[in-house]
């Protein structure tokens, strides 16, 4: 995709912030919008409908968390990228920005290059939800990898792979967004839901069940955050 067709809206408090983000943006010929705190950055998004949302966490009215959780309840941003941009770089909050549906999170200060670098491999997703992730046929395409919901069939190469139901049902979550850093918390709520109650180690041997059977190199692992599916 052209980066002239790409929107960005940058959400922050801090004017200094918003005015080199936006120039950096648009240097690289990004259209770029801007709002200076959560309630404009709702009405923003919703009216521009842009490709990559870049959020403060620390924001007057909404902050950037209560934003991305609006957000993810509508249908029409479940695909939408949306990275956090923050001073705050704890633990626990950058798992609860995971946890609302965020893509990535990047603290300040900021590096112009290397926060260039960043967004282009979010944007990278965009073209991999449109050509990465082939559905005809009732079958889900991925690499050399054919899902089949309706039968609950994975080949690889050609050749079926035995899943067990928690093994394909993670399967289908973590392709259904390449790339994308899904949190322990997450895979649980999606895979066993809230009225489970499953040990820590669950997720880690289905995970490893898993990588065992379609290969090493498609499941990631972002270390005290959570998994991603890698092409």
């Amino acid at each position: 995709m052209d980066n002239k067709n790409i929107k960005i809206l940058i959400a922050d408090d801090e004017p200094d912030i918003i005015e080199f983000l936006q120039y950096n943006l648009q240097k690289e010929g990004f259209q770029v919008f801007s709002a200076p705190d959560g309630e404009q950055a709702l009405r923003i998004a919703k009216a521009e409908q842009p490709h990559l949302i870049i959020l403060d966490i620390m924001m007057p009215k909404m902050d950037g968390i209560e934003v991305c959780r609006n957000l993810r309840e509508l249908p029409e941003f479940k695909q939408t990228l949306i990275a956090f941009l923050t001073a705050r770089d704890e633990d626990f909050t950058q798992v609860a920005a995971l946890d609302v549906g965020g893509d990535d999170y990047i603290t300040k200060p900021i590096r112009p290059r290397v926060f260039i670098s960043r967004l282009f491999a979010l944007l990278r997703r965009l073209d991999k939800q449109n050509d990465g992730v082939i559905e005809k046929d009732n079958n889900i395409h991925i690499g050399s990898i054919i899902i089949n919901k309706e039968k609950i069939s994975v080949k690889k190469d050609g050749v079926e792979i035995f899943l067990a139901k928690k093994e394909f049902e993670l399967l289908c979550l973590l392709v259904s967004r390449p790339g994308k850093v899904y949190t322990r918390a997450e895979i649980f709520h999606k895979i066993w839901g809230n009225d489970v109650i499953v040990g820590d180690r669950t997720i880690d041997v289905h995970i490893r069940k898993l990588r065992e059977k379609i290969g090493e190199s498609h499941i990631g692992t972002v270390k005290g955050i959570g998994y991603k599916f890698e092409e």
